[in-house]
């Protein structure tokens, strides 16, 4: 075999101050603190699915501008969407292809 070849070094805790770390420092450090909510950001999908719910739908470019994706990766959500069960409508308006939710009908 290779005798030549040096040990790989293991990962190390950061040391603070005198350089004493236990691990229940280092798990106190990664709680939330009490009192503060924490907020789940918008995802992208949720700020398309708006879009969409919006009076007269939009375009393809519309949400191209809003979540600075390629027009093909909008096409490919648009897709995912109506597999989970969103009724996606594409209507032409003024010869721009325009996408909406179709509305729900009261059962």
């Amino acid at each position: 075999m290779n005798a030549s070849k040096k040990p790989r070094r293991m990962a190390r805790l950061q040391r603070v101050g005198d350089g004493d770390v236990t691990p229940s420092d280092v798990m106190r450090s990664n709680e939330p603190t009490l009192g503060a909510p924490v907020e789940k950001p918008a995802s992208k999908l949720s700020l398309v699915l708006a879009l969409l719910r919006t009076e007269g739908g939009t375009s393809q470019g519309a949400i191209v501008d809003a979540t600075g994706w390629l027009p093909h990766t909008v096409r490919a959500a648009l897709t995912g969407l109506r597999k989970k069960g969103h009724a996606i409508v594409r209507d032409k308006v003024d010869g721009t292809t325009c996408y909406s939710i179709a509305p729900v009908a009261p059962q």
